[in-house]
């Protein structure tokens, strides 16, 4: 067997088959809320010192609160706009340190870059964080051992806002289509990882604008993570 497929084989054994797995089970994962009409809005890959800003200012404006998974190099790199999330009301979770695939990450790795990325947060709020994303989805075998120290957040709808060719009237018809209770949408803050387009979060906000503006969207009850998780377990959202 050559080295490629080699290296293949250990990738579809350690990263494929257990994202697969963990998607279609729902192995210790949260990917829905329970509560009618609460929705949560999230955003990964930044923060972003020129769309996260706008981003904020958008959310303020309309009163919704919603959680963000940071890279933690860029909360680094921009704590101020961390301290504004966590000021603003927002929660605030991990996206690993760098946006690498779990699938070509050991667990001794991972879990350090968990918690630099947490004591960067912690550093900057005062708060540790308690919520993960994994960059893509993507699971790997020993994701138990994350699953143990944090709460390991999918999703509902992934909108694909990522693609500048997207469009901002697909994204708004995408944005009400996944407006359903208990829904987790995902959406973009930043077009500089892998794969993504950099001028995409222009779109994505210029989309949320619109779509704020719907009647759906203003009757929707939008909460955190955090929010939505004690609503599950206490029968009710707190007033926000």
């Amino acid at each position: 067997m050559s080295w490629l497929a080699l290296f293949l084989c250990m990738v579809i054994v350690y990263g494929i088959i257990p994202t697969v797995v963990i998607r279609q089970t729902g192995a210790g994962i949260y990917k829905r809320g329970k509560h009618t009409k609460a929705v949560a809005l999230t955003f990964d890959d930044g923060p972003n010192p020129y769309y996260t800003p706008q981003l904020l200012d958008l959310l303020k404006k309309h009163g919704i609160k919603a959680t963000f998974f940071l890279v933690g190099t860029k909360a680094k790199q921009y704590p101020q706009l961390v301290k504004r999330m966590h000021e603003d009301g927002h929660d605030i979770g991990l996206h690993n340190y760098r946006h690498i695939s779990n699938w070509f990450i050991f667990p001794p790795f991972l879990q350090r870059g968990l918690r630099k990325s947490a004591d960067v947060i912690e550093q900057i709020t005062g708060e540790r964080p308690i919520y993960y994303r994994p960059p893509w989805g993507h699971f790997n075998l020993c994701m138990w051992t994350v699953q143990t120290k944090y709460i390991t957040v999918m999703w509902t709808a992934i909108l694909g806002d990522w693609r500048e060719r997207l469009g901002v009237a697909t994204l708004v018809r995408r944005l009400k289509k996944s407006l359903k209770d208990g829904a987790i949408i995902v959406l973009h803050d930043s077009g500089e990882t892998l794969g993504a387009d950099k001028k995409a979060p222009e779109h994505m906000i210029q989309a949320l604008q619109q779509f704020f503006e719907d009647e759906a969207a203003k009757n929707a009850q939008w909460v955190t993570i955090s929010e939505m998780i004690d609503a599950q377990t206490n029968g009710q959202i707190r007033a926000i």
